[in-house]
């Protein structure tokens, strides 16, 4: 008789990453990323378990936007109070805070629950090339599409 194998969360051996964002898109880089944090590259993948690995992305600051989504696109958030809706064109908030764009493309792809908030704390972006991970022993990833 034949079982499929499931995934324990005690039992996962989880890998570091680096990927390095310069010149690439930001929503394929966001794809493959959630891809790697929810473990979908693996054997082991069980879609109620977070087998996913830890992945950094370097040179957050370097990722493009086809198109003309740096004027069109928002980000949007709501402070709480009534009418607190605020907008920031994602050119101002590329210039300012380009790890917040890259963060929220990857959280967007993945689930929204429970399961999703434990595989989002695995990522870590920062704008330029330097990281305080090298303890970890990251391997480089190279993303190709």
């Amino acid at each position: 008789m034949n079982t499929t194998y499931m995934a324990k969360a005690e039992t996962i051996e989880r890998k570091w990453y680096v990927v390095d964002a310069k010149d690439m898109t930001l929503g394929r880089l966001a794809s493959e990323v959630a891809k790697i944090l929810r473990g979908k590259h693996k054997p082991i993948y069980t879609p109620h378990v977070d087998t996913g690995d830890h992945v950094i992305i370097i040179n957050a600051k370097d990722v493009k936007l086809t198109g003309k989504k740096l004027d069109q696109k928002y980000f949007r958030y709501h402070t709480g109070h009534p009418g607190g809706l605020r907008e920031i064109k994602y050119r101002d908030l590329m210039a300012t805070k380009p790890e917040k764009v890259v963060y929220q493309a990857v959280k967007g792809m993945l689930p929204k629950n429970s399961l999703g908030r434990q595989m989002i704390k695995k990522l870590r972006v920062y704008r330029d090339a330097e990281h305080k991970h090298e303890a970890q022993k990251p391997e480089v990833l190279e993303i190709k599409f």
